[in-house]
C-alpha cells in the first residue's frame, strides 16, 4: 500500500532535475493528490490501479515516472538505436485522447533535448505518415488499439520489448468492445512488465478483471467530493421544452464556452438547427466527422471561436478544455459512468466548473439510477419562467406503476440468455499479462 506521507512539492517525489526543471517552466508547484500518492510507487516499478476525478492530473502521474525511467535506462545502454521497438505504451480509447496525451508527454520531456521519442498513432488519418514517424522505433507510443494493430501487421513496430504499459480511461479500454484488440496486443508483449490502469471510474467488472491483469498492484483512490470544484445542478423541464430552456440559459448566462451532450449523431445536427433558429450558432462534434474536421472544431472551441459545441460521447473522454465553464446534458447518457466522464470536462485542474442536466418526466427514473450508481443526490430545480406541469409527472408515474396484464400461460418463447462470461473472454490474458 502507499505511504501515508503526502509530498507538498515535486522535489519530494524522487523526480530527476530535467523533469523538475520542466515542471517549474510549466509553473506546476504542488502535486495533485493522485500525483503525490502514485508517482513514488510507479518509480519503484509497482503495478498500479489508480482512480481519480477527471482533470486531476492523471496524465502527468504516469508520464513523468515513465519518462524518467526511460531516460535513465538510456544512460546505461551499450548500443544506440531503437530499431522498430518501443519501451512504453499508453493505450487510450479515442483519437482526441491519443493526441492530448502525446502532446503532454512531449511537453514534459522538453529538457531531455530530443533523447526521448514519443509518437501518437490513431485511426481516421493516413497510416503512412504514422509509419514514417515510427521509423527507427520510438520510446513511447500513445495509441488507440485498432490502429496499433494495423501498424504491427505492417511490421512498423514491435511490442516484445515493452517495459511499461498504461491503460488510460481503463473502464472504457477494458469494455467488451475492446476485448479482441486488447487480447491481441497483450499476446505480443512480454510477460514481465509494469502495468498501470487509470480511470475516473472503476465498475465492478473492471475491478474483477484487473485482478487477473496485474501483479500485487498498488491501489489508489483519491476521488473526493468535498474537494471538487465542479457544481452539479439538475433542472426539471416540461417534455418538448428542453431546447427552449437550453436557448434561454445560454443567452441568459452568455457562457463563453458551453459543451452540450446528446446521445446520437443525428441529434447533434437536429439540435444545432433548432438553436440556430433561436439565434444561437452551434457547431457539432461526432464520429461521422473526419479527423481533420474534428481537430479543427476542437481547436476553435478551445480558443473560443466556437462558443457552443454539441457533441456525442466521443467528447466525454480525452477532451481537455482549460477553464471550460459549463457542460450540459441535453440527453442523459445511457451509462451512469459516462455521466461522470461528461461532467468531468468542466471543473478541471482545480478550476470552478458547472454541470447542468435537463430532465423531463421521462428522464426521472434514469436520472435516479445515475444518482444511485454514482452515490450522489441533487435537488430538482426549475428554471425561472419555465414552471413544470406536475400533472404530466404524476401521470407518467402512475403509468409506470401500473401492473402489466398477465400473459396467457405458455405464451411467448423464452428469451435465450446472452450473458457474457468474462472469465472465458479474458482467460487468454492470464499468464501473458503478468
Amino acid at each position: 500500500m502507499t505511504s501515508a506521507v503526502n509530498p507538498s512539492n515535486f522535489n519530494e517525489l524522487g523526480l530527476i532535475p530535467e523533469l523538475l526543471a520542466r515542471l517549474s517552466d510549466l509553473e506546476y508547484i504542488t502535486p495533485t493528490p493522485i500525483q503525490a500518492k502514485a508517482i513514488p510507487s510507479i518509480l519503484t516499478d509497482s503495478d498500479l490501479i489508480a482512480g481519480a476525478n477527471t482533470g486531476s492530473g492523471k496524465t502527468a502521474t504516469f508520464a513523468l515516472p515513465m519518462l524518467q525511467k526511460i531516460f535513465l535506462a538510456q544512460g546505461v545502454k551499450k548500443t544506440p538505436g531503437k530499431g522498430n521497438y518501443v519501451s512504453g505504451l499508453i493505450l487510450v480509447p479515442t483519437r482526441e485522447l491519443a493526441t492530448q496525451v502525446a502532446d503532454s508527454v512531449k511537453s514534459y520531456s522538453a529538457h531531455f533535448n530530443g533523447a526521448i521519442k514519443t509518437v501518437a498513432v490513431f485511426g481516421g488519418v493516413s497510416v503512412n505518415a504514422q509509419m514514417q514517424a515510427l521509423r527507427g522505433g520510438a520510446d513511447i507510443i500513445v495509441a488507440t488499439p485498432g490502429r496499433l494493430l494495423d501498424l504491427i501487421s505492417s511490421n512498423a513496430v514491435k511490442l516484445d520489448k515493452i517495459n511499461t504499459l498504461v491503460l488510460d480511461e481503463a473502464d472504457r479500454m477494458l469494455g467488451l468492445g475492446f476485448t479482441e484488440e486488447l487480447t491481441e496486443l497483450l499476446a505480443l508483449m512480454p510477460a514481465k512488465k509494469q502495468t498501470m490502469l487509470f480511470s475516473a471510474t472503476f465498475p465492478e467488472q473492471v475491478t474483477q478483471l484487473t485482478q487477473k491483469l496485474l501483479t500485487n498492484p498498488v491501489e489508489i483512490q483519491v476521488q473526493s467530493k468535498d474537494e471538487s470544484t465542479l457544481v452539479q445542478r439538475v433542472f426539471s423541464v416540461n417534455k418538448g421544452e428542453k431546447t427552449t430552456v437550453l436557448a434561454h440559459l445560454i443567452k441568459q448566462h452568455a457562457w463563453r464556452q458551453a459543451l452540450i451532450f446528446v446521445n446520437a449523431k443525428k441529434d447533434c445536427e437536429h439540435l444545432a438547427s433548432k438553436l440556430e433558429k433561436r439565434g444561437i450558432n452551434a457547431q457539432v462534434f461526432h464520429g461521422d466527422k473526419g479527423q481533420s474536421e474534428r481537430t479543427r472544431v476542437i481547436e476553435k472551441f478551445k480558443t473560443g471561436e466556437i462558443e457552443v459545441l454539441i457533441a456525442t460521447d466521443i467528447a466525454a473522454r480525452g477532451l481537455d478544455i482549460a477553464k471550460l465553464p459549463v457542460v450540459i446534458n441535453f440527453n442523459l447518457p445511457r451509462s451512469p459512468a459516462d455521466y461522470m466522464h461528461r461532467i468531468g470536462r468542466s471543473g478541471r485542474a482545480g478550476e470552478v466548473g458547472l454541470a447542468l442536466s435537463l430532465i423531463d418526466y421521462e428522464d426521472l427514473h434514469h436520472f435516479k439510477i445515475i444518482e444511485k450508481k454514482n452515490k450522489f443526490r441533487l435537488e430538482r430545480e426549475e428554471v425561472k419562467g419555465f414552471a413544470v406541469n406536475q400533472a404530466n409527472i404524476d401521470a407518467a408515474q402512475a403509468l409506470k406503476n401500473e401492473k402489466p396484464m398477465a400473459k396467457p400461460e405458455g405464451s411467448g418463447k423464452k428469451k435465450k440468455k446472452n450473458k457474457v462470461d468474462t472469465d472465458d473472454i479474458w482467460s487468454g490474458w492470464k499468464g501473458r499479462a503478468k
